[in-house]
């Protein structure tokens, strides 16, 4: 796939666990700089089709394909819901954002530089040394991210990494992540059940509903009919006119 084109295509992707089918038909492209929610009820696929982009099962049917520029899987950064560590073991920060580094080939040099890079976009630089289990839990979730950009990916899959967390520190991470985006050019999946931070930091949007993905921009795919038929409850989408996009539950009027 050329560098200038998309940097991931999924191609008629089809998934499933065993004789049940999870996905079927899924195709979309995704291209750089852009914020792709993945929304829907539990159950629906959303991180299967993760795990299926990140390589850990394997397609049914379909092709997922990757551009140069995203050098196959190789520049792709995760971020999970859960830490997996245990919290009994004493843990630095740089111990923990140094697993970022697994499968990377690089001098003692180079992991430093990017990790002290790392540290430093996500507002932890000179904090290394830092019992990762004594932080807050924002700085955590910065952790995480700098986990991640260790590797400088091109795509970062985030797996409902804000839920547990407090208003504010969710409002931070998210403005952390466009700030990324923008800066370093970052593409960004994030599976979420939170439509309103669709509405406002997303660029893309995927609605997950019975085996079958509707994709696009926000603007094409957060309409009220769109919702209802993807939630089955009276979901309402309104823009002002800046073309904020706001939802509600209920009341009529909505695009």
């Amino acid at each position: 796939m050329s560098s200038d084109g998309p940097l991931l295509i999924l191609r008629d992707v089809g998934l499933s666990y065993g004789e049940k089918t999870i996905l079927q038909e899924v195709r979309f492209e995704v291209h750089a700089g852009e914020f792709w929610f993945f929304l829907g009820p539990n159950g629906e696929g959303k991180t299967t089709l993760l795990r299926a982009i990140l390589g850990e099962i394997p397609l049914k049917t379909g092709r997922i394909d990757f551009s140069e520029e995203a050098e196959g899987r190789d520049r792709l950064g995760f971020i999970p819901q859960h830490c997996e560590l245990n919290p009994t073991l004493p843990t630095t920060v740089r111990e923990f954002a140094s697993l970022g580094f697994v499968g990377v080939r690089l001098s003692q040099r180079e992991r430093m530089e990017r990790l002290r890079w790392a540290l430093e976009r996500v507002g932890l630089g000179g904090m290394e040394k830092k019992d990762y289990w004594t932080l807050s839990g924002g700085q955590r979730q910065r952790v995480l991210v700098a986990r991640a950009l260790v590797r400088r990916p091109r795509l970062l899959i985030l797996d409902e990494p804000t839920k547990g967390i407090d208003l504010l520190t969710e409002v931070r991470f998210l403005e952390l992540l466009v700030e990324l985006s923008s800066t370093e050019n970052l593409t960004l999946l994030f599976v979420a059940h939170d439509l309103d931070l669709a509405a406002r930091y997303g660029t893309h949007a995927a609605l997950f509903h019975e085996g079958r993905v509707e994709a696009g921009p926000c603007l094409e795919i957060l309409t009220s009919v769109n919702l209802q038929r993807t939630y089955g409850a009276p979901l309402n989408v309104f823009r002002d006119a800046s073309g904020a996009i706001s939802i509600q539950v209920g009341g009529k009027g909505g695009i």
